[in-house]
């Protein structure tokens, strides 16, 4: 985590499935990305909308690794920043890994607090056929795990762009895992 950084961002105002690239977004506290369909302090996600649209907005921002492309590149798929519908992209950070709570600094002022993992649907299979095995898998002993990355809340405001660094503020202990929000 020394040197973990953003590789890409990405907005789009309205509900697709990917962000076009953009060279910076500006996060604002307690809402999201401004300009992007999921701004907002209530569930902004279509289908949770459906259900109950009072529920607080715990995926503000959806951050990626940059390590994941990679890995999805070796299994023929082709997959850029922005690509998954993340408005972040990372590198040289295990997302994955990190506990619930976790507060990313990102780049000189921005905030965010990872809220849980992405639970990728089946729309992922319609952007490339077979992606969707290829984020969600089974360990040998039947659990599931998501790669599709992180969900996150913004805590303080700031301005993202690619090349910004990135740490990572573990919470106090104990840490629980990450789940899907």
């Amino acid at each position: 985590m020394d040197h973990a950084t953003v590789t890409g961002v990405s907005l789009d105002p309205v509900h697709a499935f990917t962000k076009p690239a953009r060279t910076r977004i500006e996060l604002l506290a307690g809402l999201g990305v401004r300009g992007d369909a999921h701004l907002g302090t209530t569930v902004q996600h279509r289908s949770r909308v459906a259900r109950d649209p009072s529920q607080p907005n715990l995926r503000q921002v959806h951050l990626i690794h940059a390590e994941l492309h990679t890995e999805l590149a070796t299994a023929g798929f082709t997959v850029a920043p922005g690509d998954l519908g993340e408005n972040i992209t990372t590198t040289g950070i295990a997302l994955l890994d990190l506990p619930r709570d976790t507060v990313l600094a990102i780049g000189a002022t921005a905030r965010v607090r990872i809220t849980g993992l992405r639970n990728p649907c089946a729309q992922i299979n319609a952007f490339q056929p077979g992606l969707l095995n290829a984020v969600i898998q089974r360990t040998p002993d039947g659990a599931t795990v998501r790669k599709a990355g992180v969900m996150a809340v913004v805590l303080n405001s700031g301005t993202v762009q690619p090349g910004d660094p990135i740490t990572a503020h573990l919470p106090p202990e104990p840490h629980a895992p990450l789940q899907p929000v």
